[in-house]
């Protein structure tokens, strides 16, 4: 009886592991608009997965914080109020200090290279600090500076009196150390807070200033490589530990490295393009910094290493290890700015 249910499963091209095989449909979370190129990013991820695992996972993707705003999205995907999520680990200051290595200024120089020299070097670092979730990859935008509406941000003590919407933990620490005032708010809610004048500016990529209309209330604009921020993708791992293990290694396959430069390319040359549109605006002001101011920027930011490094500390890590294995991984991936 056992050989005739086998010789069946196999005249119709069904293996007995594969044949057990549950059907998924999960729910893929973000918070920045549909338009922005993260929304196909994860429909292609979502995609390849859907085809590795011969059309047994599928996915919708869910976003404009549709299931839940952008700071609860770690907690979402643990609780499984989603399946995958996109997280921005600097917005929750504290709780995973490891990864805010990736945000210390002046240090990771390209969108590619540097989501994939970042990824390579957290996951081992992931399994600790992100421990409730399954993490997939981790990836990071173009590097990104200041844009202000009112004062021309030039030098450090330009920023003193200033109030800013940070981009994340690090740069919330940088402008409270030059003598700024921080405003939270997630991404969409920025051109709000500057139209009303509870911010004075806002550290962003010219591309998501654009698609946010930021441009529209902000003048002057940094064209400078001050700072990335940080991204995850993670998922539920409830969800994960109950596929098969084809499923398993279809999700696997696509949270690695290489997918890592998958997202972040893409995202890059979107914020890159935004520097030449903003140029093109009429009564925009995008300038560079000189080697001398240059030099004060990064004179200033000294400190932010040794804080990061503080707070690793506090979790068992070896600070000066991990920055070096973080140099050296970007480094192989052509990403360590010099």
């Amino acid at each position: 009886m056992r050989k005739a249910w086998l010789a069946l499963l196999l005249a119709i091209g069904v293996t007995p592991a594969f044949g057990a095989e549950q059907t998924f449909n999960l729910r893929i979370s973000h918070w920045v608009p549909a338009s922005h190129p993260l929304q196909k990013s994860l429909e292609d991820w979502a995609a390849a997965v859907e085809k590795e695992s011969g059309g047994t996972i599928k996915s919708q993707v869910f976003p404009a914080q549709q299931l839940g705003k952008a700071f609860d999205h770690y907690d979402m995907a643990r609780d499984g109020i989603a399946d995958i999520t996109y997280v921005n680990p600097g917005y929750q200051p504290g709780r995973f200090p490891i990864i805010g290595a990736g945000e210390l200024p002046f240090l990771i120089a390209n969108a590619k290279g540097g989501s994939e020299g970042l990824d390579a070097w957290y996951r081992k670092y992931a399994q600790s600090e992100m421990k409730d979730v399954k993490y997939c990859l981790a990836f990071v935008h173009t590097p990104s500076a200041f844009h202000t509406r009112t004062k021309k941000v030039v030098v450090p003590e330009d920023v003193k009196g200033m109030k800013i919407r940070p981009a994340d933990a690090t740069i919330a620490n940088f402008v409270t150390q030059l003598g700024g005032t921080n405003v939270q708010s997630s991404a969409p809610e920025v051109r709000d807070i500057i139209e009303r004048g509870v911010a004075d500016g806002v550290t962003f990529p010219a591309g998501s200033l654009l698609l946010f209309g930021v441009d529209k209330v902000t003048k002057y604009h940094m064209d400078a490589p001050l700072y990335v921020t940080t991204f995850v993708f993670v998922m539920n791992k409830d969800k994960y530990n109950q596929m098969s293990d084809r499923q398993k290694k279809a999700i696997d396959d696509n949270c690695n490295t290489e997918a890592a430069g998958r997202v972040g390319e893409p995202w890059g040359k979107f914020e890159d393009a935004g520097v030449d549109k903003i140029k093109a605006e009429a009564g925009q002001d995008v300038y560079k910094l000189t080697p001398e101011q240059t030099a004060l920027w990064k004179k200033a930011a000294e400190p932010l290493v040794k804080t990061w490094g503080d707070g690793v500390r506090k979790t068992g890590v070896d600070p000066d290890k991990a920055l070096d294995e973080l140099k050296a991984s970007l480094a192989k991936y052509n990403a360590l700015a010099q």
